[in-house]
């Protein structure tokens, strides 16, 4: 598996510095991940929902390590390219 885009914007929601989209394979696309600044650093959440019993549930997700680190790493590589916390959290505002 290659993730050959990565795609993010500015939003301004608590904890939440970016959402990103990401092309796996030029062939499929998944988009709303955030790049969340959590109490032990950065990292990305996957897209979720909320149900009626006000609990998360993940739309889709990694199945394993491997793959949830490859994501994971692309992501916030891109993030910090295009000037991480301090471009995101001034473009937000």
């Amino acid at each position: 598996m290659k993730i050959t885009k990565v795609t993010l914007r500015p939003v301004s929601m608590s904890k939440v510095c970016a959402i990103a989209s990401i092309v796996i394979d030029d062939s499929f696309v998944i988009h709303d991940l955030r790049v969340v600044n959590g109490d032990k650093g950065l990292f990305v959440a996957m897209p979720s929902r909320k149900l009626p019993t006000g609990k998360f549930r993940d739309i889709c997700h990694p199945v394993d390590t491997e793959t949830r680190l490859k994501i994971q790493q692309a992501v916030l590589k891109r993030f910090h390219e295009e000037g991480g916390i301090k471009a995101f959290v001034h473009s937000s505002s």
